[in-house]
């Protein structure tokens, strides 16, 4: 067979087994080199991705006097925005949270808070369980604003444009990007043989998105209903009331059995569309199977779609896994206009979601082996347009787990201000952390050799200090 059809079928069973199915299966087409230092017990890892680009700088706030008011010279009407809200603003100095990090002599004079909206996060924070990094973003190599003035190729490609930096902050190149590091990840845990059934070695409850794309790892899709179904598999208009539940899959199962003779592509399709329906009903049963939580997820898409995690999480014996990726995206947050509006309610959302979603690991026990991490297109402008503000690049993120190296903030945050080293015009951030550092860490903890980590990241040795994340 030549390498032409190779691929050309390769790529076909990955779209046939993700888009038409909505399953993702494993398959042993190539390999992946090298064993994974250490797969025994469970781990998994879960992107929460911000769709649109959070505004850091409405995240992560200024809390010492001098630099908070130079924050509101800088946001006059936006704050003004705030203050007209029902209730009065949130984002006044006494109403923030303020943050105690167990390594604040690396800032000196300088403090930091969050919104009361993100209360559950500053506890998770403050009582070790959560950490802050800082400023990442995609970089090609450490970066100022004078490299960035003098060397156009030194720039990661496509800056500020939503898509490509989705794409780049998922697969670490712009749109067109075949492969996500989360899939990569998958990939290597897959070769180790982490998990007996490699079906769920990496799910999504958000789509087929580039995250969890790998070589050789499918992302299996679900909803928070569960495992995503064949259209009409379960409906009666087709075939009677109750019937089609029992006579469809029969009817698949012996075209499958029987169909020997047709060409590859027909087979393939037959074999994916087979493995699906097992694998679909299996995950549903086993999620049906776990206790009810004692905490209570919010009623929002976010918190229904934590919560199957969560629910597969306590499936884990049932899905014979060991190593689990998993990826959740929410949106809204492109805040061009009414972001004093929009973003108090979308940060309460993905805040309570996340605590309940940690307190969820707590009663599963497993605290300590699930970590959750945000990410984002990029940040946003400190310089406001008005009632909102525009693309940036840098950005403030969350890491949340009882193995994180909790209660600190893991980098450098720039000034809240313009005009200085990492500002490329309008308090846009060059990045101090790559996404390729961000990564590490959490693939290193998650059982990645050095190897293999930087398989799925080329680019880390491009890179200083890795932070300790976790």
């Amino acid at each position: 067979m030549s390498s032409s059809l190779k691929l050309s079928r390769r790529n076909f069973l990955q779209s046939a087994g993700s888009a038409i199915l909505g399953s993702g299966l494993a398959t042993t087409l190539g390999n992946f080199a090298a064993n994974a230092a250490n797969t025994s017990g469970y781990k998994a890892l879960v992107c929460l991705f911000f769709k649109g680009g959070i505004d850091c700088h409405d995240t992560l706030f200024p809390y010492d006097t001098t630099s908070y008011n130079r924050y509101t010279e800088l946001r006059p009407s936006l704050l003004s925005d705030y203050e007209a809200q029902p209730g009065g603003s949130t984002r006044l100095r006494s109403e923030l949270l303020e943050l105690s990090p167990l390594n604040s002599s690396d800032f000196g004079s300088r403090a930091f808070a969050l919104p009361p909206e993100l209360s559950g996060l500053h506890s998770l924070f403050e009582n070790g369980n959560a950490a802050i990094v800082p400023n990442v973003g995609p970089l090609l190599r450490p970066m100022n604003r004078t490299l960035y003035n003098d060397d156009i190729n030194a720039r990661p490609l496509r800056l500020f444009s939503h898509n490509d930096q989705q794409s780049t902050w998922m697969g670490l190149a712009p749109e067109g990007q075949r492969f996500g590091w989360g899939g990569r990840f998958a990939d290597a845990v897959q070769a180790s043989n982490a998990n007996v059934n490699n079906t769920f070695t990496a799910i999504s409850v958000s789509g087929n998105d580039l995250f969890l794309s790998g070589e050789n790892a499918f992302q299996f899709q679900i909803n928070n209903g569960g495992a995503l179904t064949i259209r009409d598999l379960d409906q009666p208009s087709l075939l009677g009331a109750g019937r089609n539940s029992a006579i469809l899959p029969a009817l698949l199962t012996e075209h499958f059995t029987g169909n020997r003779n047709g060409d590859i592509f027909e087979r393939d399709v037959a074999t994916i569309t087979g493995r699906a329906i097992d694998s679909n009903q299996l995950f549903n049963e086993a999620i049906g199977t776990t206790s009810p939580f004692t905490v209570s997820f919010p009623d929002t898409s976010l918190g229904k779609n934590l919560r199957v995690i969560a629910e597969t999480l306590g499936a884990r014996n049932t899905l014979a896994v060991n190593r689990q990726v998993f990826y959740v995206a929410t949106g809204g947050f492109d805040t061009h206009s009414n972001q004093a509006g929009d973003l108090p309610r979308l940060q309460r959302s993905f805040d309570e979601a996340i605590s309940a979603f940690y307190t969820a690991t707590v009663e599963l026990g497993i605290e300590n082996d699930v970590t959750l991490f945000t990410a984002s297109d990029f940040g946003r402008t400190l310089i406001i347009n008005g009632d909102g503000t525009d693309h940036g690049w840098g950005g403030h993120h969350f890491v949340v787990g009882g193995a994180v190296n909790g209660r600190r903030i893991l980098g450098d945050v720039p000034p809240f201000d313009v005009d200085h080293d990492q500002d490329v015009g309008r308090g846009r951030l060059i990045p101090t952390t790559s996404i390729e550092q961000f990564a590490a860490p959490l693939g290193s903890w998650f059982g990645l050799t050095n190897d293999e980590t930087i398989a799925a990241l080329p680019r880390l040795p491009s890179f200083g200090a890795i932070p300790n994340i976790i």
